[in-house]
């Protein structure tokens, strides 16, 4: 249930009335997550912050007396109940802490958000997650190694966790949704302003089959200050954090070291080592930092699961087939093929990006093509 403004016609739960009070506080200049426990540990509730006398607000440690005369004087209830209802104009609601939906394994982080603000639907069985994350520089190698890997993973039963962002993020999240499982999008801006605004679609089918979740406030635009913030959310409620493709400096990089700090598990895929856009995982890697993995069983094998048995691939169209069995010998470069087959050029070349996309072929430096 969404916390709306009080009336005197429908008068709030205790639970609405806490979220409501929780809202305000963490909308104030120097009340964060832990002051605002510390408030409600001490005066009983978040509610009481507002109606304790200043002098013993001021008396709670970390309060003192101006932010004691800020929450006494506070005035901004308007601004508090509009953020509820653009939450209702947008089919959200508010988790706190204590509520059940809360992600438990949130609530084992030293530095836990108080409340998030979520669209979709958080499910007991998301406690089993696995965070993907990677650069948006993604390079097509990449993305089809992260839809995998999520694919599989999604498959087992595990819910997919991570950003939104261009290059990996995506490629996570639509693996997990094209295998039928469940993933969940934490952001960097309010649930109500989906950043990259093209993936609004993609949004919209994480929604339905999972949930999006972040900290920052309805109607807040994506800033750089909110991603680091996001970056934890995304380490704090995994199990495990893989880096599937990652520079040496990045976001990727953040979560690893702050799912490290939390105490779960880091993984990464090895890259070449001519591959910049790999040199995040592979420095994780050498620092025994991440352990190396090469697909979704190796993964499952830490958390004692196995991988289902692979289902057979259906056969490939025969004009794939044919251009298949010629790069079975050796990789070959569009030319080559097209003279080894007589093929002409466009049409060879539409036909191989459909193979590359669903991993019949794969594409090599120098212009090279070979079988997946």
């Amino acid at each position: 249930m969404i916390a709306l403004p009080f009336s005197d016609d429908a008068p709030p739960t205790d639970r609405e009335a806490e979220h409501r009070a929780l809202v305000a506080l963490l909308g104030l200049p120097g009340i964060g997550p832990a002051r605002a426990r510390t408030l409600a540990a001490h005066l009983g509730s978040f509610a009481e912050a507002f109606c304790a006398p200043a002098r013993r607000l001021a008396a709670v440690p970390g309060i003192g007396s101006d932010r004691g005369v800020r929450l006494f004087g506070f005035d901004g209830w308007n601004a508090v109940d509009e953020q509820f209802r653009r939450a209702e104009r947008a089919g959200a609601t508010s988790v706190a802490e204590a509520d059940d939906a809360f992600p438990p394994l949130l609530r084992t982080m030293y530095d836990p958000p108080a409340l998030l603000w979520m669209r979709g639907t958080l499910l007991p069985q998301d406690e089993r997650a696995v965070a993907v994350v990677g650069t948006r520089r993604a390079t097509d190698a990449g993305r089809r190694a992260a839809y995998r890997l999520a694919f599989d993973l999604a498959e087992a039963g595990w819910t997919i966790v991570s950003g939104l962002a261009y290059g990996i993020d995506a490629a996570a999240h639509e693996g997990a949704l094209d295998a039928g499982g469940r993933t969940v999008a934490v952001l960097g801006s309010g649930v109500d302003r989906i950043y990259p605004q093209r993936h609004h679609a993609l949004a919209e089918r994480i929604a339905e089959a999972g949930a999006l979740l972040s900290e920052e406030p309805m109607g807040a635009k994506p800033d750089a200050v909110h991603f680091p913030k996001r970056n934890r959310l995304i380490a704090g409620m995994t199990r495990g954090t893989v880096v599937a493709e990652a520079f040496e400096a990045g976001g990727a990089l953040l979560t690893a070291r702050l799912a490290l700090d939390y105490n779960r598990e880091v993984f990464a895929l090895p890259w070449d080592a001519s591959h910049a856009s790999g040199a995040g995982g592979n420095r994780l890697i050498q620092r025994g930092e991440a352990q190396l993995v090469l697909s979704a069983a190796d993964v499952l094998a830490v958390f004692g699961e196995t991988a289902a048995p692979p289902v057979p691939k259906p056969p490939l169209p025969p004009d794939q087939q044919r251009l298949a069995d010629a790069l079975a010998a050796a990789p070959l470069t569009l030319d080559d093929l097209c003279l080894a087959l007589g093929l002409d050029t466009s049409h060879a070349l539409v036909t191989l990006l459909a193979m590359e996309m669903s991993g019949a072929v794969r594409r090599l430096p120098g212009g090279l093509f070979a079988t997946g």
